[in-house]
């Protein structure tokens, strides 16, 4: 059930200030207080509907699943201007103004309201998983087991390439978050996904060929429940992960956080790399962080953290 919480005077890392935003959350499992609890970060076009009949993590969390709701109580914000509860929020009319940050900072005092002191685990993956990166970073004593998966501490220079990419679609397209959709596609599988899925089969029917009429579909499922200022919202976040700006370098920013930090790549990705997770594994180790590094194996590039939960779930067996 989707519940909300209103943040009053809240202050953006660039000086703005929002008189109010309403923070929509949902609540599975055990009650809260009743157990430990898990706070999972959505991710771009995901919701705070993280398991259950709709669930998009539904694989991976559930009665029975890696993540038991048997067992922990877990907890899902809306990130505000998902439009997931159909209302326009303060942070769609100037999305440009908000980075992953004040997500963090504003899920932070969602926390404070609901009189949650510590948590046991956050898990996100893509932007949800840099959100809880920053949040760790917010509150260096409140998280257990920090779980990014699928995604870095940082936006790279790549990533921003194809935010902006996304973002000059999403101004300039006369169908955007169809055509957006289609890009972003691209970039979340990997051609040897696309191999496998398709090997160049052409449907007759649709005089076109199959990888074609899968885009497509794509491209119009997603415009069919998502609005374009959440897009651009969005978009903007992921773009905007950064835990080091404005605070120092890296050992400084991350020397005072107490999780357990767990690194889960997929080794196809091509929007968050292995190789940039790796580097921050070895940084980590010689900080002497309790950290460790899991590697997912797919062909399904960025979209793997939705698809191998077999490994996912093995990878999170220890922690949960």
């Amino acid at each position: 059930m989707l519940q909300k919480l209103q943040i009053h005077d809240f202050v953006t890392v660039k000086g703005k200030r929002i008189p109010e935003i309403s923070l929509t959350y949902q609540v599975f499992g055990k009650p809260l207080q009743t157990a430990p609890i898990v706070l999972v970060n959505h991710a771009l076009t995901g919701n705070s509907t993280v398991c259950g009949e709709n669930g998009w993590w539904n694989g991976l969390i559930g009665e029975g699943k890696p993540i038991d709701t048997t067992r922990y109580t877990i907890l899902s914000f809306d990130i505000p201007g998902n439009g997931y509860d159909g209302v326009e929020e303060n942070l769609i009319q100037d999305y440009k103004q908000y980075t992953a940050r004040d997500i963090a900072a504003i899920f932070s005092l969602g926390l404070e309201l609901l009189a949650i002191k510590d948590l046991y685990a956050v898990i996100g993956g893509s932007v949800g998983g840099g959100i809880a990166w920053e949040l760790a970073i917010l509150r260096p004593t409140l998280i257990k087991h920090l779980i990014p998966i699928a995604t870095d501490h940082k936006s790279t220079d790549w990533l921003k390439a194809n935010c902006l990419v996304q973002e000059q679609i999403l101004l300039n397209s006369e169908n955007p978050v169809h055509d957006a959709r289609l890009h972003a596609m691209l970039i979340y599988r990997s051609p040897k996904s696309f191999k496998q899925k398709f090997d160049r089969s052409y449907n007759d029917e649709l005089s076109m060929y199959n990888v074609e009429s899968w885009l497509l579909h794509h491209g119009k499922k997603l415009d069919q429940r998502f609005t374009l200022s959440a897009y651009k919202a969005l978009n903007h976040i992921l773009a905007n992960i950064d835990i080091v700006k404005g605070r120092g370098g890296f050992e400084e920013v991350l020397s005072p956080v107490e999780s357990t930090i767990h690194i889960i790549s997929v080794d196809s990705d091509l929007f968050f790399t292995v190789e940039e997770n790796k580097t921050t594994y070895q940084q980590l180790e010689v900080m002497n962080k309790n950290v460790t590094h899991g590697i997912i194996t797919s062909d399904h590039g960025h979209d793997a953290f939705l698809i191998e939960y077999q490994q996912l779930g093995e990878l999170l067996d220890g922690i949960f």
